[in-house]
């Protein structure tokens, strides 16, 4: 699995003109799921994401979790995660999984963030045309790779 996370004022996205999911504080949270990753791969990522210190302690280090500061969590499925421009310039998307795998995946990191996080994500719809805004607060921004654990 591959996730971008922006840490982000508010988000929001939007599915045929209708706000789907808004959030303030906390963690935008794209993710693509390949067909090598498994409920291994979803466990890793949401205690790693739940637990990343992105977020400013009194001082103003980046001490403190999304579950520390009671931040909120927006996920969406994003099959381009797993673009490949090794040829040409046109991105093949074949390491990206099918619904078939990638929905139970993605419904299952979902709700497993709401158990690490203690609150329920604001999602998108898998597969849909989602128009997504944010206010990146930093920016920061963190790419997070199961199958690359470094």
């Amino acid at each position: 699995m591959r996730t971008l996370i922006q840490r982000v004022s508010h988000a929001s996205v939007t599915i045929d003109g209708i706000v789907k999911s808004h959030i303030t504080r906390g963690l935008l949270i794209f993710v693509g799921i390949e067909d090598a990753d498994n409920e291994s791969d979803v466990e890793w990522l949401s205690k790693k994401i739940a637990n990343l210190r992105i977020f400013d302690d009194e001082n103003g280090v980046m001490n403190l979790s999304v579950k520390d500061i009671n931040g909120e969590t927006l996920i969406v499925s994003q099959f381009t995660l797993h673009a490949s421009t090794k040829k040409g310039n046109r991105p093949s998307y074949i390491k990206a999984s099918k619904p078939d795998h990638a929905i139970p995946l993605y419904e299952s990191f979902c709700r497993t963030i709401a158990t690490e996080t203690g609150k329920e994500p604001g999602t998108g719809r898998f597969g849909a045309d989602m128009k997504v805004e944010l206010l990146n607060d930093g920016p920061v921004t963190i790419w997070i790779d199961s199958q690359n654990k470094e």
